[in-house]
């Protein structure tokens, strides 16, 4: 009898509370797993980098012709650059210059010679960047003069025939 008595003091089961609780964690692994979804389909696209390589492999006919056989290396042409960020100035104030730049070689052999280098080749891209104003680089013209500037300034540290185009892949100013 006394377990009779125990059995009826205490207090109803609360199913509400545990609805709730059920709830929630469904809510939370609901976003948690649309969360995951969104992100790793984003890390899986990847369409820039997609689209860069069949820029890559179009681009190999614009230097040195490439070879039958030579698809994979084709793609390889492409050289990037860690982002140069100077300061330029606009007549009034300094602005922040972000120019993010990538070299098309004349064949994946240069890679090595271009590691080599990167110093100087940094060095004359920083000086040359932080003589521009906003005037000079606001404009088409101003930024291909910009890319032409720049290929001379590398030619001077690398023979001209081993870096056949520059490319901005960034270009920002603040």
């Amino acid at each position: 009898m006394a377990e009779q008595a125990k059995a009826q003091d205490a207090p109803p089961k609360d199913n509400k509370k545990l609805f709730i609780i059920i709830g929630a964690v469904v809510a939370v692994l609901a976003i948690g797993g649309g969360a995951a979804l969104f992100l790793g389909g984003k890390k899986g696209e990847k369409a820039p980098e997609g689209a860069k390589v069949e820029a890559k492999a179009e681009g190999g006919g614009h230097g040195a012709p490439a070879k039958e056989g030579e698809g994979a290396a084709a793609g390889a042409t492409i050289y990037p650059l860690e982002p140069f960020i100077v300061n330029i100035y606009d007549g009034a104030e300094l602005r922040y210059l972000k120019v993010k730049v990538e070299f098309e070689m004349a064949n994946p052999q240069v890679k090595p010679e271009l590691e080599a280098k990167m110093a100087p080749l940094r060095d004359a891209i920083l000086i040359l960047l932080t003589t521009k104003t906003m005037q000079e680089i606001q404009d088409l013209q101003g930024k291909n003069q910009l890319r032409e500037q720049i290929l001379a300034a590398v030619s001077k540290v690398v023979p001209p025939s081993k870096i056949t185009k520059v490319y901005f892949t960034d270009f920002v100013v603040q």
